[in-house]
């Protein structure tokens, strides 16, 4: 796993998608998306080798240094994508609903 064109330091990374043994990995900090990654799955957390975890990385040198699933924020991501889902997909009331 190398070839991460980020400056180093820490990121909070969200696995995009997993696929023939590879993970598509998006890079943030302080909420702002700053570039992502094709990495081999093997290289992440057991437990965050799925789409939507979210994982704390440390880069240094274009690797990864250090790595770690965070299963609190991963859940709470979660609830808050599926809430926003939720009120998007009610539709408005017609005009013969509203009265």
């Amino acid at each position: 796993m190398s070839g991460i064109e980020l400056p180093d330091g820490e990121y909070t990374a969200v696995v995009d998608s997993v696929e023939d043994g590879l993970a598509t990995v998006f890079f943030e900090r302080d909420g702002e998306e700053l570039g992502n990654a094709v990495l081999e799955v093997s290289g992440l957390p057991s437990d965050g080798q799925h789409a939507d975890a979210i994982l704390s990385v440390t880069l240094s040198g274009g690797r990864i240094e250090s790595v770690s699933y965070d299963p609190e924020r991963t859940e709470t991501r979660g609830e808050a994508a599926q809430d926003r889902f939720d009120r998007l997909s009610k539709r408005p009331p017609s005009d013969e609903e509203r009265g």
